[in-house]
């Protein structure tokens, strides 16, 4: 993993995506906007590792979705390379696409069963002409497959001949097939085994070093997103509620949230574990559809002020190293290891 630069690969500006609500089924009645995402801002550095985190349905699969303009943005920026890809025509999006892929949740849903692991990992350099002759393309499929791991002689085989680890690792054989320069990697690693998951994780360290590939890890899991990132940011409800550094964020954390999200990561020292303070959630998390007013965290945080209730708090930053927190009481409230 390298350190954060000023080789601004991606930006993120003020990212809106909202899905309309209808009643009705013939006659259609608009009644609201579900906030998937409400507002995320950051930028990537080129080889950088950002991971983003929190509990499903906070919109962190639906911020992915919205940089690859897979669902277009309701607003905000999304600047790779220099360019607003949120302005690009379907012509121009498409010749960009190889340079930025996605590697899904659902190692088994996302291959399509029909297809031999040749023709799935060889369709991107099909669709993008960088295939070659017949005998450069079947090289260069072989190469992938040995790149991630997998034996070239597996290479005729179908989808559910493999395992849960080696259906992910055509998954990301299929993903590095165009040379991208950005890879989200949406929870690749929470439908496989804890041993399968390490292995998968190394890989990605690997080949991040060895293509200087740049990743936006998604994943609810932080003892998963410590190992690999090197910056995080949190979401809940649909914004981001504290950005730092990997290590300030585990050894420092200052919103609630991010409190109690790493206090839920269980430690293997039974001593240790006894004696730290666990930060208890109280209620459900509200609907997007009809979000609270002021901290959309208010309803379930511990040190709730009436100020809480009534104004949104900005993203702001409270350390030199780049550590922001959007919580009007982050400098009172108690740190994890000294309630």
């Amino acid at each position: 993993m390298s350190e954060h630069n000023n080789n601004i690969l991606l930006t993120v500006n003020n990212l809106t995506l909202y899905f309309p609500v209808f009643k009705g089924i013939i006659f259609k009645k608009k009644i609201g906007e579900v906030k998937a995402v409400d507002g995320v801002s950051f930028s990537i550095a080129s080889g950088e590792t950002l991971g983003l985190v929190g509990e499903s349905g906070c919109g962190k699969t639906s911020t992915g979705r919205a940089i690859l303009q897979m669902d277009h943005p309701t607003s905000g920026e999304v600047i790779f390379e220099g360019a607003d890809i949120t302005k690009l025509n379907k012509y121009e999006l498409r010749h960009l696409r190889k340079k930025m892929q996605l590697i899904f949740q659902d190692p088994f849903g996302s291959l399509d069963p029909r297809m031999t692991v040749r023709d799935i990992i060889g369709e991107p350099l099909l669709i993008h002409k960088l295939n070659g002759s017949k005998a450069e393309y079947r090289e260069q499929i072989d190469h992938l497959m040995e790149t991630v791991g997998l034996n070239p002689r597996m290479v005729d085989r179908y989808p559910h001949e493999f395992s849960g680890g080696q259906r992910q690792r055509i998954g990301i054989a299929r993903a590095l097939s165009v040379r991208p320069s950005l890879i989200i990697c949406d929870e690749p690693v929470s439908a496989l085994d804890v041993s399968i998951q390490a292995q998968i994780i190394n890989l990605l360290e690997e080949l991040q070093e060895k293509f200087n590939l740049t990743y936006l890890f998604i994943a609810h899991d932080l003892a998963v997103v410590r190992h690999i990132s090197d910056r995080i940011a949190v979401m809940y409800l649909g914004e981001i509620v504290e950005f730092a550094d990997r290590k300030d964020l585990y050894h420092s954390p200052q919103h609630p949230y991010t409190q109690a999200l790493i206090a839920a990561v269980p430690i293997p020292d039974p001593l240790i574990e006894a004696e730290r303070k666990h930060v208890l959630l109280s209620g459900e998390v509200p609907s997007p559809l009809n979000p609270p007013a002021g901290c959309k965290f208010h309803t379930r945080c511990p040190y709730v002020h009436d100020l809480c209730r009534k104004k949104t708090p900005q993203l702001n930053q409270v350390s030199d190293r780049g550590h922001r927190v959007a919580c009007h009481l982050s400098a009172k409230a108690p740190d994890r290891n000294n309630p």
